[in-house]
């Protein structure tokens, strides 16, 4: 069973908690509160938490591209970390995507989060590109399961 209590963002204590987890791992692609709410309609958002603590957030994108590929983005708080917390929302976001019926699954990593880019190799995933966001110096890195 497990300890964390994950939520869909529904609301604005929601969207602040996913956009405190996001800002925080990803400072140069900080998101406003609009930004997050508008993510939300497209995408499934979710928050975790050990009791009433914030953990982290989860995003599944529906599958596009070619091949359609949805994607998983599971981020922990630095306090958080080397918990097995990762691991769990890794393979909800995972059991999320597959429910979809992509072609591939796949994740992106900024490359300033080392353990993030090391969770997801541990995991399977192999890198398939590298690229700058505009104004950005730290590369991102799209890594997919093969």
């Amino acid at each position: 069973m497990s300890l964390l209590r994950i939520e869909r963002v529904d609301g604005d204590a929601g969207l602040h908690d996913w956009q405190y987890v996001h800002n925080l791992i990803v400072p140069s692609a900080a998101l406003s509160l609009d930004e997050v709410r508008e993510r939300s309609r497209r995408y499934l958002l979710e928050v975790a938490y050990l009791d009433d603590v914030l953990v982290g957030c989860t995003t599944v994108r529906p599958p596009t591209g070619d091949p359609a590929a949805a994607t998983v983005i599971a981020r922990v708080l630095p306090a958080h970390r080397r918990q097995g917390f990762g691991g769990e929302l890794w393979a909800r976001g995972l059991a999320q995507a597959r429910d979809l019926d992509p072609e591939a699954i796949e994740t992106v990593v900024w490359a300033s989060n080392a353990d993030g880019l090391r969770f997801a190799q541990r995991h399977g995933f192999v890198e398939v590109e590298e690229y700058l966001l505009p104004g950005d110096s730290v590369p991102w890195f799209t890594l997919r399961l093969p």
